[in-house]
């Protein structure tokens, strides 16, 4: 689920779902609480639903209220799609990788 590579660097792994959130929230406040910058890479995320959105947006708001940086890289396919399809790109202002509707073919701009 989360593999903490650093103690300000988490990569998660698997899914971003419900089924997971209550875990992940309590390792991304820690990251926070304890660093002055936390990065997530969601490289490996294979799933991501409202839940997993809910807890990057109350992460990065929670760094805004801490006067904190929050970075979010690697972001998988499903994630850049759904942060996409939310609008919530800018939100988090973050880089993206820029996917066209072929990537379905396998396909990258």
């Amino acid at each position: 689920m989360a593999n903490e590579q650093q103690n300000n660097h988490l990569v998660i792994e698997g899914e971003l779902t419900i089924y997971t959130v209550t875990e992940l929230k309590d390792k991304f406040l820690g990251g926070l609480l304890t660093n002055d910058e936390l990065e997530l890479n969601l490289s490996e995320v294979s799933e991501i639903d409202g839940a997993g959105l809910q807890l990057l947006v109350m992460a990065k708001q929670s760094a805004i209220a801490l006067n904190k940086t929050l970075l979010i890289t690697g972001h998988s396919p499903v994630v850049a799609e759904l942060l996409d399809l939310s609008g919530l790109s800018v939100f988090f202002g973050d880089p993206l990788l820029m996917v066209h509707q072929s990537k379905l073919k396998g396909e990258l701009l």
